[in-house]
């Protein structure tokens, strides 16, 4: 018996390949592919929150679009709050189901909690956005990890990464009793955003261009590039991740076939295990986006200076390798591994301002912000989070700089102010000699601030303050140091 199945894409698996809830409906007969232009995201005001990723959605729905009527059927666009448009759907269009992927955000499973409350078993969730179930691993005593190398020992011992699902080359036409409201997918301008070119392309095309270009070029030397910001080392699959332009089972399979049992395999592979991580502790934690993951950093004394915070946003806090992952972040809606970690670092620990601030900052601008991988990232840089980093571990901007942008490359391109700066001088500029800066064009305080904290100062008050407020039973943890996890996931 033919059966008539809404297929609803959600903003997180904008493709046709590796598509459970596309491949099951085409089993069972008519196929109905909708997108729900949800207030949450397309109102202008939410929309300007998140500017750089609305770009990239925009970009994957308008490729969803073309590829979905290069197979003979189209994308149903309807506008409204999910959980009050797809029950309405169901019953004006006469559907025996909605079938779609899971998403692991707390906020996401309430939509999804309603919606099934309205459908019932008319509403059927897939997994795929992550490579297991969120949930899944368990230790011997049945409890989630709050380790990730005894997290990825379970996964490589237990996990098996099946093949992917081909691209359907045919689908059937949208019904012609099926009518939806002509309505145009909104541009940039539309939504009150500037469309930054810098930003990279999305959609599913563009994201399986980026995959081989990864293989072809950068993959083989991940391991010893993958830290260094003036090198196109890592792959720029974060958004593609993000968004599902790409599935995770997708990208672990190429990898695998291009490179499997290499090191290079292994490190990479190991960053979608860190994902993985990310997204099963947010299943089981989900309050974790409002608040640490250790309850001694509860009611932490951050502090708050206006100026300070406004010279981190901007990148003018006088440290260049800091103020060029921020120039970054704002210039292109994506920031550098190592560089995320340092500015994290440097926000909390050197300026002692709230992790928050920070995760929210980035979740803004960051074209592949993840909730469950940015909270994870900024919540271990403070050392407050599952796994994190000891609180006494403080990066130093200076030598992380020279160790992870030798040459001031990367500096050089985000702080164009100091790029006459030799190497040698590009990190510290406040300590190169007068005739050095004379001959760079670099005048401290007018074309460029000297710091705006000494690091031994800053390392001592954090020091100090962290072990005053953690006294009580924090420090009695013995915190693990483990390998810094990748904000990017790759």
């Amino acid at each position: 018996m033919t059966r008539r199945t809404i297929v609803w894409f959600r903003g997180k698996d904008l493709r046709l390949a590796d598509h459970a809830p596309l491949r099951d409906a085409l089993t069972q007969g008519e196929v109905l592919p909708v997108f729900v232009l949800d207030p949450l995201f397309f109102a202008p005001d939410n929309a300007r929150e998140r500017p750089h990723g609305i770009q990239f959605l925009i970009d994957s729905i308008r490729a969803l679009q073309t590829s979905l009527v290069d197979r003979g059927s189209r994308l149903l666009l309807v506008a409204g709050k999910s959980v009050e448009v797809v029950p309405r759907l169901v019953h004006a269009w006469n559907a025996d189901r909605v079938v779609a992927h899971r998403w692991v955000e707390p906020f996401a499973r309430e939509r999804d909690r309603c919606i099934a409350e309205a459908l019932g078993d008319r509403f059927a969730l897939y997994e795929g956005e992550t490579l297991l179930p969120p949930g899944t691993l368990r230790t011997g005593a049945g409890n989630p990890y709050s380790v990730f190398t005894w997290f990825a020992r379970a996964f490589h011992r237990t996990a098996t990464v099946g093949e992917p699902l081909p691209t359907p080359r045919a689908l059937p036409p949208v019904p012609d009793d099926v009518h939806a409201p002509a309505i145009a997918l909104p541009t940039c301008a539309e939504l009150g955003i500037d469309r930054n070119p810098q930003v990279q392309p999305g959609g599913e095309p563009a994201a399986v261009a980026r995959l081989g270009r990864f293989l072809q070029d950068a993959a083989a030397k991940y391991p010893e590039h993958r830290d260094r910001m003036d090198l196109a080392g890592t792959s720029r699959l974060s958004a593609d991740l993000k968004f599902g332009t790409l599935s995770p089972r997708q990208v672990w399979t190429a990898v695998q076939n291009a490179f499997g049992g290499t090191p290079a395999a292994d490190s990479f592979l190991n960053e979608l295990v860190w994902r993985e991580f990310t997204h099963s502790t947010l299943w089981d934690r989900p309050e974790l986006l409002d608040g640490p993951f250790r309850p001694a950093f509860v009611g932490f004394p951050w502090q708050f200076e206006a100026p300070l915070w406004q010279a981190w946003i901007a990148g003018q806090t006088g440290y260049p390798i800091v103020d060029a992952a921020s120039r970054q972040l704002l210039g292109e809606g994506f920031v550098h591994n190592r560089a995320r970690m340092i500015s994290a670092s440097f926000l909390t620990k050197h300026l002692l301002i709230d992790y928050r601030l920070g995760e929210a900052h980035y979740l803004k601008y960051l074209t592949d912000g993840d909730w469950a991988q940015n909270n994870a990232g900024w919540q271990w840089s403070a050392g407050c989070g599952c796994d994190a980093q000891p609180y006494f571990r403080i990066f130093n901007p200076i030598t992380q700089g020279k160790k992870f942008d030798p040459h001031g490359d990367y500096v050089r391109r985000w702080v164009p102010e100091l790029k006459h700066v030799p190497a040698r001088h590009i990190h510290q500029p406040w300590h190169a000699p007068d005739s050095v800066l004379n001959d760079a064009a670099v005048r401290l305080d007018e074309t460029y601030p000297r710091p705006v904290v000494d690091h031994r100062f800053a390392r001592e008050r954090f020091l100090s303050t962290a072990a005053s407020h953690l006294k009580s039973g924090s420090l009695a943890e013995n915190p693990r140091r483990q390998r810094p996890p990748r904000s990017d996931s790759t």
